[in-house]
């Protein structure tokens, strides 16, 4: 069995590795153009090319795959690509274009997607992200058939993954990728055997996982403390939760919080949201929400603009920071 694979950041990478350790003819790879990154803005290909370069498969980094659209000439080296790969199927893996029609009728058993939620929840851009942000305990992996929707294509496969209360994104992240990895190899082994059935994803349960912007980092201290701490583990590694504090010679420092915890110390009744009221050897208490039931927030692990990320004792060194101080809220 022929199949093309489409798909760009680590978590297809993983994918992508395990499809050529099975032996799978893969004749030809889709991922994005090489994109600026590092400290020098060099141009640095995707995970997911470096693998495929890397094993000698073809890669071909369309912008756009709508013959129609703003880049006509790539779509139609896309076309005839793939026409040329005659894949039985597509595996998409985060690939971050949208497949028209014709790249999902080419294929003899179409396209299927590795989404990283138990459909039809979190359908969209940011699965990992918003399960941990809405406290979710369980994720997993959903294997679907691709249609012109937005995650909304039959399911495959499903396979759940329990949540633990320290994930992180990058944690859960990894996980799950490994966890998509293994389940697409059983997919298409099925589709190879001709026992893969298809489930209509049920109208009840469905949620969107919207992308994540950077302006969702700031944290907004008149949230209760359990909230905020899920956005800390969502949001690592990227955006990353900040907030501003006073700055020593005025103005404000925006700080990234990387880790924290809900706080066993009590919220004192006249203590304002955002206000610091105890250091200790655990990190920085900071109180939260509008009534003393909303909580206080631990922050452990602290990072300065331009700064190293350290343990609260360590960060505090090189920050003055006393008790009463008030946080900006969002």
């Amino acid at each position: 069995m022929r199949v093309a694979f489409a798909g760009t950041p680590a978590f297809a990478q993983q994918a992508l590795s395990a499809m050529v350790a099975a032996g799978l003819d893969v004749p030809l790879v889709l991922t994005q153009p090489d994109r600026p990154a590092g400290r020098g803005m060099q141009l640095q290909a995707s995970p997911v090319k470096q693998i495929a370069l890397a094993h000698g498969l073809a890669v071909l980094q369309p912008r756009s795959l709508r013959l129609d659209g703003k880049y006509p000439e790539d779509a139609a080296a896309a076309q005839q690509a793939l026409l040329a790969a005659q894949p039985d199927i597509m595996v998409v893996a985060a690939y971050g274009l949208i497949l028209p029609q014709w790249v999902l009728d080419l294929p003899v058993h179409g396209c299927i997607n590795i989404h990283a939620s138990l459909l039809p929840r979190w359908r969209g851009a940011a699965p990992i992200h918003r399960a941990i942000e809405a406290g979710d305990t369980t994720s997993g992996i959903t294997i679907m058939q691709m249609d012109a929707g937005l995650d909304t294509g039959d399911m495959l496969l499903q396979e759940t993954l329990p949540i633990a209360a320290d994930d992180t994104t990058a944690t859960l992240h990894d996980k799950l990728a490994a966890q998509g990895a293994q389940l697409v190899l059983l997919a298409l082994e099925q589709v190879r055997s001709k026992t893969l059935a298809a489930t209509p994803q049920p109208a009840e349960g469905v949620t969107y996982a919207h992308k994540i912007e950077k302006a969702e980092a700031l944290l907004d201290w008149m949230q209760p403390a359990a909230v905020l701490e899920r956005r800390v583990r969502a949001f690592t590694p990227f955006p990353g939760a900040s907030t501003r504090m006073p700055a020593a010679k005025g103005g404000e420092e925006h700080i990234k919080i990387w880790q924290a915890a809900v706080s066993g110390l009590s919220r004192p009744a006249l203590a304002q949201a955002g206000e610091v009221i105890a250091i200790d050897a655990a990190g920085i208490h900071i109180a939260c929400g509008s009534a003393t039931a909303d909580g206080v927030l631990c922050a452990q692990t602290l990072q300065r603009p331009g700064g190293k990320a350290l343990a609260a004792a360590d960060w505090l060194r090189g920050f003055a920071l006393s008790v009463g101080t008030v946080l900006a809220a969002k």
